[in-house]
């Protein structure tokens, strides 16, 4: 299996010659056989045993700083906490942690028969309603190595709660339906489902499942006491390209099913009034046309993107005439629509513009009356100079908005926001113990200059009286830019570990994100691939000629689509860094890529290109990491990889590890941490997920000799 004997030495992979040509191009994969996808052959689990066996090894001196790290981050958690409750009728219903527990429980308490308003608290204490758990995810997790819950979904009624759990980290759940009182369960529980799961009134369930590549491809009504094997397939997407999602509306009326690619998406709606009516067509399929769908009283509410609308119009269409469409909001160059939330009164949009986000609202017109362009919106006010703001559940006939804040230095905090008046009230803010003082911090947006000239915005966070900024602080540096994702400038109490030993941090919003539109994605994609790559390493130069860092303490990061970007960035200007992480990294694009067996693959072919077609074939060879190893020297780098990872196959980020330890010339650290019992996600428990971040950042501090004296670690 292997050369090495010990585990001081780095283990070396065997080599088995494995050919595969294309194109009349050859290609060699010494290290094919380490994809095993029933991950049950010896040599393979010897191998990945002797990897982390090596990785424990060579951290084992560094175990008393792995220890205080997790004992700060672990110590700034407010262990015994609940979450804003939200008021959904007769009951408020919140999330609470206890102390020492790895999971939450899920509770509900009577809410008093009042109206409803923005300064409404949950009455607690003795003469309060009691409260009552519903759902104990502890008392559930103890059978398991693995446990997370999907998705919880109570009944209209409030009599049922249906749950998706997954206990091994592949992302397959089982639905389990109880009696919210007394925990019973009721039936028999429904397997093999996938994300997307809603009550279709109080007896019956829509949901999906997968095919044999995981693709989400068939939805299903379930009634309630019958046998899964007798539900009705309302839908079969049949389009390999395409993947089906669902979600109720927010006045609960109807139920969207979504079918999407990475370009094109239709809608479906069910009526829940009427199931045995079955799904309605309310998009068309249109190539490059993508639809998603809201309700409020006679109309549908549509967000459209095509090639021409690329940052998306809002249009209102009347539920008996769905094809009589009247623009709302139209299409603006500078301003990308991401997500519209309706309510009984109110329209509200969260938009980006330069990068940053925004939320808008607007007064609508009593329901019955016509419904025509929107004047007047109002924005709500944000106090950071970068930040990040996303939706939370709001009640649809209420005249409030929920929305979620943070930013680099402000701990996560919930809101309501009264649309009548433009009042914030904040419910809940994130309790960040340990010290914390968020004026310690300074959070600065700045630009970097790509090669051809486009403007790159940075996020930077540091402590004011820590950095010098006078090239001589160690630069931690993270990007993504993958699948339009935006990664918002968002709190972290992990991070403050590093903050508070001197460190810059910095987010690099590369093209191939959707940070500053949707054109900002489609130029980090396909064939413009490589300006996601060559985005990050101008960032990288930027903040190294302003000070904030120098190539000798630079250290990046990025996880799944973020660890191509660390794959490829390393093989392009492995002199520009001192350390690198690479997260569940998708690093063997082409040979992934030409495999339709493997989960996600041919939906996408859309995003990456499809390597049966020539033009793609070259292109994705040219900056595939595992294709593109060569003999130079690498900085320090970790690699952490999940066994039963759906998501990026554990086989890549292991093909990966056992290249460069055959090629690279330099003797810098070469890491690979593969979790035999988890996925894509890491662990899943609380406590259990931080020991990955205090691992991850004690490599980083022993890669600059950051490591302090056993006994001399901070207090």
């Amino acid at each position: 299996m292997s050369t090495s004997q010990t585990t001081s030495s780095p283990p070396v992979a065997k080599k088995v010659k494995h050919e595969m040509e294309m194109f009349g191009d050859v290609r060699v994969d010494n290290y094919y056989w380490l994809r095993d996808d029933s991950r049950t052959n010896p040599d393979v689990l010897a191998y990945l045993n002797q990897e982390n066996a090596y990785t424990e090894s060579i951290m084992s001196g560094t175990k008393h700083l792995e220890k205080q790290i997790y004992a700060e981050i672990r110590g700034r958690i407010k262990e015994d906490d609940i979450s804003a409750p939200i008021r959904r009728g007769p009951y408020y219903y919140y999330k609470k942690t206890l102390e020492g527990k790895e999971y939450v429980q899920h509770c509900r308490r009577s809410a008093p028969t009042e109206s409803v308003s923005v300064h409404d608290i949950m009455p607690t204490g003795p003469d309060a309603p009691p409260e009552h758990v519903i759902l104990d995810e502890n008392l559930k997790a103890k059978e398991h190595t693995f446990y997370k819950i999907g998705e919880l979904r109570v009944s209209p009624n409030h009599k049922l709660i249906a749950y998706s759990e997954d206990t091994k980290g592949d992302e397959i759940f089982t639905v389990h339906v109880i009696d919210a009182e007394t925990g019973e369960p009721v039936g028999k529980p429904l397997v093999g489902v996938t994300y997307g799961l809603e009550w279709a009134g109080d007896e019956a369930l829509m949901y999906i499942t997968m095919d044999s590549t995981l693709r989400p491809d068939k939805v299903w009504l379930h009634k309630l006491g019958t046998e899964q094997a007798t539900d009705s397939c309302l839908y079969h997407e049949k389009d390999d390209m395409f993947s089906l999602d669902l979600g109720a509306s927010e006045s609960k009326k109807y139920i969207f099913v979504s079918s999407n690619s990475k370009i094109t998406g239709f809608i479906f709606y069910l009526d829940v009034a009427r199931p045995e009516s079955g799904l309605m067509t309310l998009t068309p399929r249109l190539d490059g046309i993508d639809t998603s769908a809201s309700h409020r009283g006679n109309h549908f509410i549509i967000l459209r993107r095509s090639d021409e609308v690329f940052n998306s119009e809002v249009l209102a269409c009347p539920v008996d005439n769905t094809s009589a469409t009247t623009i709302l909001v139209p299409h603006r160059e500078s301003v990308k629509i991401q997500d519209v939330h309706l309510f009984a009164d109110h329209l509200v949009l969260y938009e980006r513009e330069k990068g940053l986000q925004r939320i808008i609202v607007y007064q609508l017109p009593a329901i019955g009356e016509p419904l025509e362009g929107l004047k007047g919106g109002r924005a709500v006010d944000f106090v950071d100079p970068i930040y990040s703001v996303d939706p939370s559940e709001s009640q649809f006939s209420c005249s409030f908005l929920r929305y979620a804040y943070s930013s680099l230095r402000t701990p996560l905090s919930v809101y309501d926001y009264d649309m009548n008046t433009g009042t914030s009230v904040v419910k809940k803010t994130e309790t960040v113990l340990g010290g914390f003082d968020s004026s310690n911090y300074v959070t600065e947006r700045k630009w970097a200059t790509a090669e051809d000239g486009t403007q790159i915005p940075i996020s930077v966070v540091y402590h004011k009286n820590l950095v010098k900024l006078d090239g001589s602080d160690p630069l931690y540096l993270y990007g993504y830019g993958s699948y339009e994702a935006s990664i918002d400038p968002s709190f972290n109490g992990s991070r403050l570990s590093l903050l508070d030993r001197g460190f810059v941090f910095a987010i690099a919003h590369i093209r191939g994100g959707g940070e500053m539109g949707r054109q900002w994605y489609e130029n980090g994609k396909l064939l413009k691939k490589k300006n996601t790559f060559t985005d990050f390493i101008s960032c990288a130069e930027y903040l190294i000629a302003n000070k904030y860092g120098s190539k000798e303490k630079v250290c990046i990061d990025g996880r799944s689509a973020g660890g191509l970007l660390i794959g490829a960035v390393l093989n392009m200007r492995p002199d520009l860094f001192k350390a690198a992480v690479a997260g569940v990294p998708f690093v063997d694009v082409l040979t992934t890529m030409l495999d339709p067996t493997i989960p996600l693959t041919t939906s996408e072919w859309e995003e990456w290109g499809d390597p049966r077609k020539e033009e793609f074939y070259y292109y994705m060879k040219s900056y595939s990491p595992v294709d593109n190893v060569k003999a130079q020297n690498y900085p320090d780098i970790l690699i952490t990889a999940g066994l039963n990872d759906p998501r990026v196959l554990y086989s890549e980020p292991a093909k990966f590890v056992a290249k460069l330890r055959d090629m690279k010339t330099s003797d810098n650290l070469l890491l690979f941490k593969c979790e035999l019992g988890a996925g894509h996600f890491s662990k899943s428990g609380r406590f259990e997920r931080l020991e990955l971040d205090s691992f991850m950042y004690t490599f980083i501090l022993k890669t600059l000799n950051m490591v302090p004296a056993v006994g001399a670690e901070k207090n």
